[in-house]
């Protein structure tokens, strides 16, 4: 004999009650995977700064570009870092919410640690033109 069944009464599967977890493999996965890539990215974008006042030539003296370019280029990273960790966040993935914080905050340093060093640096090539590490812009 087949009895009728009742519709529960309470199903919390649906609606905006508690949301599940995501697969904590995966959050590892994505958080290891994302610091790797933002990190090469930060290697590549101060690696073409350091080459930029690098020569072979014994008899030319060459300084390194100003930061201002490979500030934004890594504010960039940071800003990537902040979306996936608010993509994360609305999956919640907690491992990679707190990786994409830390670095976000570490490029955030990074940034406003250059900017003041390259600041710095603008400032006394205004003073004195002929300090060190400045460019000659009138020498043909």
């Amino acid at each position: 004999m087949d009895l009728p069944v009742a519709p529960p009464a309470f199903d919390a599967t649906t609606g905006p009650g508690p949301r599940r977890r995501a697969d904590r493999g995966a959050d590892v996965g994505a958080g290891c995977g994302l610091v790797f890539l933002e990190l090469v990215a930060l290697v590549v974008i101060f690696g073409l700064w350091v080459l930029s006042g690098w020569t072979f030539d014994t008899a030319e003296t060459v300084t390194a570009d100003p930061l201002w370019n490979y500030l934004a280029a890594a504010g960039g990273v940071g800003l990537l870092a902040l979306v996936a960790g608010l993509v994360a966040a609305r999956a919640g993935a907690v491992v990679t919410v707190v990786s994409q914080a830390v670095m976000a905050a570490l490029v955030c340093l990074l940034v406003f640690g250059g900017a003041a060093a390259q600041s710095h640096q603008d400032q006394v090539c205004r003073d004195l033109p002929s300090a060190s590490g400045c460019r000659d812009e009138g020498r043909p």
